[in-house]
C-alpha cells in the first residue's frame, strides 16, 4: 500500500518557497540606487540547486551524525576549484577587494564625518528634538513596516500607514522594502546556516556589521517568495525610486526642515540627517546580533535567537527574538504587559484607529505548548546528569533459589519484583535498622508501600539506586511512585 503512496516532490516545493514557480513583475531600482539593493548573485539561484544542496545535507547515510561545521566544510570542498574572494584569506595586497565599498560609505565613513562635523557645530534643542523624533519615525518604520507588516505579513495596513513606512523606512538608508523583506525572509527559511544573510554563527561582529561591509559569497545564494510584495505598487514604487527617497528623507529632508524652520540647516543635515540614521542603523543591526548573543531561549534552543529585555529596549521591542522565530508571522514580539514592545502598541493603536487591521497571534495554546517542551528539555538534561539507578530491562533476572542463597549474606529484599541491596543503608534507615533487617531475603512491596510507611519521593529515588536484579515471575513494576499510589487508594476506599 505504501509502494503507492506519492512522495512530495522537494524541487518543486522548493520553487515555491522561492517563488520561481510563477511569472512575477521585474521590478528595477536603476543606477546607483539598484546597487544599494545587493548583490544580484545571491538571489541567482535555481529551485534544482537548493533542492539538491538540502537532500544531500539530509542524507543520514554521511549527515545524520554531522556537526554544522562539518557540513559547512563539505560545501566549501565542492567548491575548491572556484575559489571567491570571501573564500581567500585577508592580505595587504587584496584587503580592499574584501570591502563592499558601497556600504562602508554608508554606514561607516558617511557617520564618521557626522561625528567629526558634529565637534564644530553642537546642536541646537530644536534640532536635537527634530532628530529624536525623525529616529522615531525611521525606526517604527523598519520594525513595524519592513519587519513585521512586509517582511512578515503580520497585519494588513491602509494606505497611509504604508505609503508613511515606505518613505520614514527610505530614511533610515538600510535598503528598499522589496530587498530588506527578501532579505529578512531568507534569514528566518536559511537560520544559523550558510545561506543566512547575517549567520549569527560566524560571530557577533560578522552578524552585527561584518556580513554587509565584506563582500558576501554568491555560492551562499538563497531565494524567498516575495510575489505579494512585488504586487504591493507603494513597496514597487519605492523600489523604483529607493535612491532619490533616501537622499531626501534622510538627508535633504531634515535639512530643509532645521534650516527654513529655524535657520540651521548644518544641524539638521548632521543630527536630523547623518547621526539619526547612523542609531537607527546600529539599532536595527543589534537585531542581527544582540538578539543572537545574550538572553533566553524559553521557546528553541536549536537555535541561536535569544529574548532579552536590553535588546528590546534598543531595537523598538525587537528584542523578543527567541519568541519572533518561532512564531514569526504574530505581530507581537512581547507578551507580557511589562515587556517593552512600542511597535506592538503602536501596530495595535493602529487597528484601534481603523488603520491596521487582521493583526495575526499565535494561540495561547501554541505558545505555552513550546515554553513546556523547552522546559521538559532542561528538566531532561538536568535528570540525565543524575544517577536514577539501572534501569528494569538491564538488570539481570534471578530465580527464588538464587535469591534466597544471597540475600542474607548480602542484604537483600524485594520491592515490586526487583531485588534490592539495602546493606549500606541498614544503619543510615531513618526507621531504624530492624525494620529493614527484618525484610532482609523477604518481599516487603505492601510494607515499603503504605502498609507500615508511606515512604516519601526521596526513599523511592533511594531504592531505585539500590537495584541489582530483577525476580524471576516477579510481578515487577519499576515506577513505585505509581504503585505505592495504588496501594493508598485501596486503603481509603
Amino acid at each position: 500500500m505504501s509502494d503507492n503512496l506519492e512522495v512530495v516532490d522537494i524541487t518543486k516545493l522548493n520553487a515555491l518557497a522561492a517563488g520561481t514557480n510563477k511569472r512575477t513583475p521585474r521590478v528595477v531600482a536603476a543606477g546607483l540606487g539598484g546597487k544599494l539593493m545587493g548583490t544580484k548573485g545571491l538571489v541567482n539561484v535555481t529551485a534544482e540547486q537548493i533542492a539538491d544542496d538540502s537532500v544531500k545535507a539530509m542524507d543520514t547515510k554521511n549527515a545524520k551524525s554531522m556537526t554544522l561545521a562539518e557540513k559547512d566544510e563539505l560545501d566549501k570542498q565542492k567548491y575548491l576549484k572556484i575559489q571567491h574572494i570571501s573564500e581567500k584569506p585577508w592580505t595587504l595586497s587584496n584587503w580592499y577587494q574584501h570591502i563592499n565599498w558601497l556600504n562602508m560609505i554608508l554606514v561607516v565613513v558617511i557617520p564618521v564625518y557626522g561625528f567629526v562635523s558634529a565637534i564644530r557645530y553642537p546642536p541646537l534643542w530644536k534640532t536635537t528634538l527634530l532628530g529624536l523624533v525623525l529616529y522615531v519615525f525611521s525606526g517604527i518604520s523598519i520594525t513595524a513596516g519592513y519587519h513585521r507588516l512586509y517582511a512578515h505579513k503580520s497585519y494588513d495596513a491602509a494606505l497611509p500607514v504604508r505609503l508613511f513606512f515606505a518613505l520614514f523606512g527610505a530614511g533610515a538608508v538600510e535598503g528598499s522594502i522589496k530587498w530588506w523583506g527578501h532579505s529578512h525572509r531568507v534569514h528566518h527559511r536559511y537560520t544559523d546556516t550558510p545561506r543566512d544573510p547575517y549567520d549569527a554563527r560566524q560571530g557577533f561582529w560578522y552578524s552585527h556589521m561584518g556580513w554587509m561591509l565584506s563582500i558576501p559569497n554568491p555560492k551562499n545564494r538563497a531565494r524567498a517568495d516575495i510575489s505579494d510584495l512585488t504586487s504591493d505598487w507603494v513597496v514597487n514604487f519605492q523600489h523604483r525610486h529607493y535612491l532619490t527617497l533616501m537622499v531626501f528623507m534622510a538627508l535633504v529632508l531634515p535639512t530643509l526642515i532645521a534650516g527654513l524652520g529655524w535657520g540651521d540647516y548644518w544641524g539638521g543635515f548632521i543630527y536630523g540627517g547623518i547621526l539619526k540614521t547612523f542609531v537607527i542603523q546600529q539599532a536595527t543591526f543589534c537585531v542581527n546580533s544582540l538578539a543572537h548573543w545574550i538572553g533566553i531561549q524559553p521557546f528553541d534552543d536549536r537555535r541561536t535567537p535569544r529574548d532579552h529585555a536590553v535588546t528590546a529596549f534598543v531595537t523598538f521591542g525587537e528584542g523578543y527574538h527567541n519568541f519572533h522565530h518561532e512564531f514569526p508571522s504574530d505581530y507581537r514580539n512581547a507578551l507580557k504587559w511589562y515587556q517593552y514592545d512600542p511597535t506592538k502598541i503602536t501596530i495595535w493603536f493602529l487597528s484601534k484607529i481603523g488603520l491596521a487591521w487582521n493583526l495575526k497571534t499565535f494561540s495561547q495554546n501554541a505558545i505555552e505548548q513550546g515554553l513546556i517542551q523547552q522546559e521538559q528539555k532542561k528538566l531532561d538534561r538536568m535528570k540525565a546528569k543524575l544517577n536514577w539507578g539501572s534501569q528494569v530491562s538491564e538488570l539481570p533476572v534471578w530465580d527464588r533459589e538464587e535469591f534466597n542463597t544471597r540475600a542474607k549474606k548480602e542484604g537483600l529484599l524485594i520491592i515490586a519484583g526487583i531485588i534490592h541491596n539495602v546493606s549500606k543503608f541498614i544503619k543510615e534507615h531513618p526507621g531504624g535498622q530492624a525494620l529493614v533487617r527484618a525484610s532482609i531475603g523477604k518481599d516487603a512491596t505492601k510494607a515499603f508501600n503504605g502498609a507500615v510507611y508511606a515512604h516519601s519521593n526521596a526513599a523511592h529515588n533511594l531504592l531505585s539506586s539500590m537495584r541489582v536484579a530483577v525476580l524471576q515471575d516477579g510481578d515487577v513494576r519499576s515506577n513505585t511512585f505509581d504503585l505505592q499510589q495504588e496501594y493508598l487508594d485501596k486503603k481509603i476506599e
